[in-house]
Order: C-alpha cells, then sequence, then structure tokens
C-alpha cells in the first residue's frame, strides 16, 4: 500500500481500464477517414449527448435523496431544472442559463433551509 491509501490492486485496475479505452480508439482512429456513416446514422448521434446528459440529470433531479421520487415544489433540485428549461429556451444562452438557474437552486435550497 502507498501513503495515500491506494492499493496496487487499485493501480492495476484503473491501468487495465484506460489501457482498454486507449486501446478500444487507438484500433478504430486509423480507419475513421476512410469510413463513411450512412446519413441516418450521422442525423441520429446528434442526440446522444443530450440523450446521455439526459439520463445523468433526470434521476438526480427527481430522485435527490437516492431513493424517492420527489415530485413536490419544495425540492430545490427540481426548481432549479424548471428554471434552467424555461431560461434556456427564452433566452437561448447556455452561459445565462447556467448562472441563472444555480441561482435560482440555491436560492431555493436557502429559502427551504430557512423556512
Amino acid at each position: 500500500m502507498f501513503g495515500t491509501g491506494i492499493k496496487l490492486s487499485e493501480i492495476y485496475m484503473v491501468a487495465g481500464m484506460a489501457a482498454v479505452t486507449f486501446g478500444i480508439r487507438y484500433i478504430l482512429f486509423p480507419v475513421s477517414g476512410r469510413m463513411q456513416f450512412p446519413r441516418l446514422f450521422e442525423k441520429g448521434l446528434r442526440y446522444v449527448p443530450p440523450a446521455v446528459l439526459t439520463a445523468i440529470i433526470v434521476p438526480s433531479v427527481l430522485m435527490p435523496d437516492g431513493k424517492t421520487l420527489d415530485l413536490n415544489l419544495d425540492n430545490p433540485y427540481l426548481i432549479g431544472a424548471i428554471a434552467a428549461c424555461i431560461i434556456g429556451g427564452v433566452f437561448k444562452n447556455l452561459l445565462l442559463t447556467i448562472v441563472l438557474s444555480m441561482v435560482v437552486f440555491l436560492g431555493a435550497q436557502w429559502f427551504f433551509a430557512a423556512g
């Protein structure tokens, strides 16, 4: 064991995961310029990032404790997410959406903690 509390097996595990990730990408890199995907497939790939982000964010917004569904308006995560959707839809500005929805989220969190 090292002084930081990291076990040698954990280092092997991280190194193995890095090798597999690098290997998969390295094998496909040489053929990337020669491969052409069908247009419909390329069009569908545009929806992957929003789908992944939705899959990550929605459970944390609707189940902040990780166990029960919380759809009440005293859930600051839900209020912040609703604010982000509205602000993003109206202004179409990512930075403004992030800043204002964080202000709304933190304000709701403070309000519910104080009350």
